[in-house]
């Protein structure tokens, strides 16, 4: 499928505050689009595990919604929705199945299957989102900041459940993370490495490789501001 992260500015008044910014820094307000991801392809089909890394403001999020939008059946799991009832009642599975899926999200513990969500720590409701994900049956389950609320060793034992549950399920998986580390686990068929700049590059686990570079970049200034200072720590000496 063909993708790309196009950012769409909104229409700006200046502002005594924004016109000492611009003056200071020697820039002015954006207005028109601006390309963060040229036009790529990426080979994703059906039941794959699809994993888009890469530092704050790459593209990452941008980029897996912009794939999310062209697949069907696919399930966001931060929008589930649920009532504040134990876990094991909001599966509409049998109770060793619900329990199941739920060691396989990291919550193995039987006292947590008798807490309802509102009761769970962030990374425990995380997980759980996961094993109501899967259990829903849809043919892609998203999520962005991927294990974002786990410790590096419980990322890795989730990571790696997720593309053994995947295959169990025949769900394919639409992930982003700035965590690097988890790729390995997740055995991933494809690996979206958005470095900034606007260059991505994109691994299979045939071991094919291909890179893509934006000419615009992620919109930073290429030429030397009038002021030679480029960060709010220049503006707020001068404040000061």
């Amino acid at each position: 499928m063909k993708v790309s992260v196009i950012h769409q500015f909104q229409p700006k008044s200046p502002s005594i505050n924004t016109s000492m910014v611009m003056d200071h820094f020697g820039i002015d307000l954006q207005r028109e689009a601006q390309e963060i991801i040229p036009e790529m392809e990426l080979p994703i089909e059906s039941g794959q595990v699809v994993c888009f890394t890469g530092p704050s403001g790459s593209g990452k999020s941008s980029l897996l919604q912009n794939v999310a939008t062209q697949l069907e059946g696919v399930l966001d799991v931060e929008r589930l929705t649920w009532e504040e009832k134990p876990l094991v009642d909001l599966f509409k599975l049998p109770v060793e199945d619900s329990l199941s899926l739920l060691a396989a999200c990291g919550l193995g513990e039987a006292r947590l299957a008798l807490r309802s969500p509102g009761e769970l720590s962030d990374g425990q409701r995380f997980r759980f989102r996961l094993a109501l994900g899967f259990a829903a049956g849809p043919k892609w389950i998203l999520c962005d900041e991927f294990t974002a609320t786990l410790d590096r060793k419980l990322a890795h034992l989730v990571a790696g459940n997720m593309r053994r549950l995947a295959e169990r399920f025949g769900v394919g998986l639409l992930l982003a993370t700035t965590h690097e580390d988890i790729v390995e686990s997740l055995q991933s068929d494809v690996h979206v490495q958005c470095l900034g700049e606007g260059v991505v590059e994109v691994n299979t686990d045939d071991g094919k490789k291909k890179e893509t570079t934006s000419s615009v970049g992620s919109g930073s200034a290429k030429e030397t501001l009038p002021t030679g200072r480029t960060s709010l720590g220049g503006i707020i000496e001068v404040i000061a």
